[in-house]
């Protein structure tokens, strides 16, 4: 089997605003077996994963739960998830 190349950056799309980005520059969403969503900060929790950029438009509670509901196909509330807003600029 061949080895991965050492420069390859995996890239993910930001469920907000469509961007493709570095994987390592997104945040994980998880929606787990039982319908339960929650923010994943290992990236390894088992069940059907999303993204979203550190962009503080994308993290806005409202446009997040619009996307992550998009995304899953379930109704998420604007309060029920909490993404830490960050200044990416600076």
């Amino acid at each position: 089997m061949p080895k991965r190349r050492p420069d390859h950056v995996p890239l993910r799309t930001c469920a907000a605003c469509r961007q493709v980005r570095p994987k390592r520059s997104m945040t994980r969403v998880v929606r787990a077996a039982d319908g339960s969503v929650a923010i994943d900060p290992s990236g390894k929790v088992a069940g059907r994963g999303t993204y979203v950029c550190d962009d503080p438009g994308c993290r806005e509670p409202r446009r997040l739960a619009e996307a992550v509901a998009r995304a899953f196909g379930t109704a998420v509330e604007a309060g029920t998830l909490q993404l830490e807003v960050t200044d990416a600029a600076t």
